[in-house]
């Protein structure tokens, strides 16, 4: 069974947020942790970056995560949902 992760994302974002962001998902991809990732449209100041992920590495991947966002100050434009 997969386990949904959902990231919210501000849509205003500057160009060196957007290239960080995009670094992100690209790294949950080559790291095997999904393999696609959704983009839905939550309301007019946030997109949702939605995949899924094995059970097994649900907890890896939310560490990943998070450190993720604390080490390129993305605190204040991506929260895990």
């Amino acid at each position: 069974m997969k386990k949904g992760i959902r990231l919210q994302v501000r849509k205003d974002l500057d160009p060196h947020q957007q290239f960080t962001f995009i670094k992100l998902k690209g790294s949950l991809i080559s790291r095997g942790y999904t393999d696609i990732i959704h983009i839905l449209d939550q309301d007019e100041d946030f997109h949702v970056n939605a995949f899924d992920t094995s059970p097994e590495l649900r907890n890896e991947v939310l560490q990943y995560i998070a450190t993720f966002i604390n080490s390129e100050n993305l605190l204040e434009t991506v929260s895990m949902k």
